[in-house]
C-alpha cells in the first residue's frame, strides 16, 4: 500500500528534485563559449594530464554539416549549425543515443562567401533556440522539433559585413530580448522580442575613427554593467561600442582594435573594465568604464601592439585577473597577461605543439586549446609559468578545426565539419 507523504516529507523531496535538477543543469552549455560566454566550465574531476590519461574516444556521429560553428547543450541533446542539403540550417543531436533527432534548414540555398559553411553556435533559450545564419539571417525555431517561429534577413537593417566571409555572430538571449548586429548604417545592433520577432529598438553608431571598415564584424555581443550602467558591448567593424540595454541607446566605441580585415574575437567584460584584442597587426587593449553625465565613457587603461599581444580568433579567457589565449596572427602561441597592467606572465614566444590559431575553452583550472590543425593541448591556468599536460590529435580532422571545444558532464566535445566527436575526460 502507498501511504501519502507527510509535509515534512514533501519538503524533503521538493529539495533533493531541486538539488537534481540543478545538478543537471550545472553541465549545459547552452550557447557560445557557454553559460556566461566567458569560454569557461564550471566541470571538476577531470583528467590532469592527457599524456599520462588520453582523453577517450566515445563515438563520432555524421549529419552535421559543412561550417566551423560550435556546439550548444542543454536538456541533454546537442545543437550546432551546418550547411546542410539545400541550405544552411541547424541540427539536433540526442546525446543519449548520439543520433540526429532533427535537421532543419532556414535558408533557401547554401550561402556563398569565403570559407563557405557556417559559424554560429546557437542559443538556447528553453523551447527555443536562436541563430545568425552566414548570409545575415536571424532565426527562432523550436527545439523540440525544429519547426521556425520566425525569422528575418539582415537585409531588412540593410545590414552589412566588414568583408565577404559571412556573418558569424552568436545571437544573445537578455530578458525577454534577442540581440543581434545586421551592421547597418541605423542598425548596427538590432534588440527584438525573442517570442515574436517584432523588433524593439535599433542603434546606429556615429564615426569611431579611421581604423577598420564599416559594418558588423565577426565578434559576438557581451553584457556589461560597467560604470553602473547595463549595456551590451561588441567588436564591430569600426571597433568596440557599447549600448545602454534600457533603450539602445548608443554610448560609446574605441576604435584602437579595430582593423580593415577581420575583427573577431569578442571581448571580456568584467567590472568596470573591457579587454579587446584582433589580429592582422593590430594589438590588444584594456578599457575603463566610467560615467560621463547620464552616459558612459571609455577611456583607454593601456595598449598592448601586435608583436606582445595580438589575438586573431579563438580567443581569450579571464582566470583570477589573467588573461589566458593564443598570441600572434595565426600562431595560437601560448600566453598569459595580467589584465589590469599588461604584464606578460609567460608565453607569447613559447612554440605551441599545435599549428594555427587557437581556440580556447577553460574546465578544472586548465585551458585547452585547440589548434587549426586539429592538435589539443592542455595547459595550466597558473601566472607562475608555463605548463603543459599533454596534448591529443583526435580521430578525425578536416580543413581548419577552427570550432571551439566544448565540455559538458565530463566529455569533450569537437566538432569538425560534417562530423561531431566526443571524448570520457573525467579522471
Amino acid at each position: 500500500m502507498r501511504l501519502p507523504l507527510s509535509p515534512w516529507l514533501r519538503a524533503v523531496s521538493a529539495c533533493l528534485l531541486g538539488l537534481t535538477a540543478t545538478a543537471v543543469l550545472a553541465g549545459d552549455w547552452p550557447q557560445w563559449r557557454g553559460p556566461a560566454r566567458d569560454g569557461k566550465s564550471a566541470e571538476t574531476g577531470l583528467i590532469e594530464n592527457w599524456d599520462t590519461k588520453p582523453p577517450k574516444h566515445l563515438w563520432t556521429i555524421e549529419g552535421m554539416g559543412e561550417g566551423y560553428a560550435s556546439v550548444s547543450i542543454a536538456g541533454g541533446a546537442l545543437y550546432t549549425t551546418g550547411n546542410l542539403q539545400g541550405g544552411q540550417g541547424v541540427v539536433k543531436v540526442n546525446l543519449a543515443d548520439h543520433t540526429v533527432a532533427w535537421s532543419q534548414v532556414v535558408t533557401e540555398q547554401k550561402p556563398k562567401h569565403g570559407y563557405e559553411g557556417s559559424r554560429c553556435t546557437p542559443t538556447l533559450d528553453g523551447e527555443l533556440l536562436y541563430v545568425v545564419t552566414s548570409n545575415g539571417q536571424i532565426t527562432c525555431l523550436k527545439t523540440a522539433t525544429g519547426e521556425v517561429v520566425w525569422s528575418h534577413p539582415f537585409s531588412k537593417w540593410e545590414g552589412r559585413m566588414q568583408n565577404g566571409w559571412g556573418y558569424s555572430e552568436s545571437p544573445l538571449v537578455d530578458g525577454d530580448l534577442v540581440l543581434c548586429t545586421p551592421g547597418g548604417e541605423n542598425a548596427m545592433v538590432v534588440a527584438l522580442n525573442k517570442k515574436t520577432g517584432d523588433e524593439v529598438w535599433k542603434c546606429g553608431i556615429p564615426e569611431l575613427g579611421d581604423k577598420g571598415k564599416d559594418g558588423a564584424a565577426y565578434s559576438s555581443i557581451m553584457i556589461s554593467n560597467g560604470a553602473g550602467v547595463k549595456q551590451y558591448v561588441t567588436l564591430v567593424g569600426r571597433g568596440v561600442i557599447g549600448i545602454r540595454a534600457s533603450d539602445g541607446q548608443y554610448l560609446w566605441g574605441y576604435n584602437g582594435t579595430a582593423n580593415g580585415v577581420a575583427n573577431i574575437p569578442t571581448v571580456v567584460a568584467d567590472g568596470d573594465h573591457i579587454f579587446t584584442s584582433s589580429g592582422y597587426g593590430t594589438g590588444s587593449a584594456l578599457l575603463k568604464l566610467s560615467k560621463d553625465g547620464d552616459g558612459v565613457k571609455a577611456e583607454q587603461v593601456y595598449f598592448l601592439d601586435a608583436k606582445t599581444f595580438e589575438n586573431h580568433h579563438g580567443g581569450f579567457i579571464l582566470s583570477n585577473g589573467f588573461i589566458y589565449a593564443g598570441a600572434k596572427h595565426n600562431k595560437g602561441f601560448p600566453i598569459c597577461v595580467e589584465m589590469k597592467t599588461g604584464e606578460v606572465k609567460w608565453g607569447g614566444d613559447i612554440r605551441p605543439v599545435g599549428e594555427g590559431s587557437a581556440a580556447v575553452t577553460m574546465a578544472d583550472g586548465q585551458i585547452i586549446y585547440r589548434y587549426q590543425n586539429g592538435t589539443l593541448a592542455l595547459v595550466r591556468a597558473t601566472p607562475s609559468g608555463y605548463e603543459l599536460n599533454g596534448k591529443f590529435t583526435p580521430e578525425y580532422q578536416e580543413r581548419e578545426s577552427w570550432s571551439h571545444p566544448v565540455v559538458s558532464d565530463g566529455k569533450l566535445y569537437l566538432r569538425e565539419q560534417n562530423k561531431l566527436m566526443c571524448y570520457d575526460i573525467k579522471e
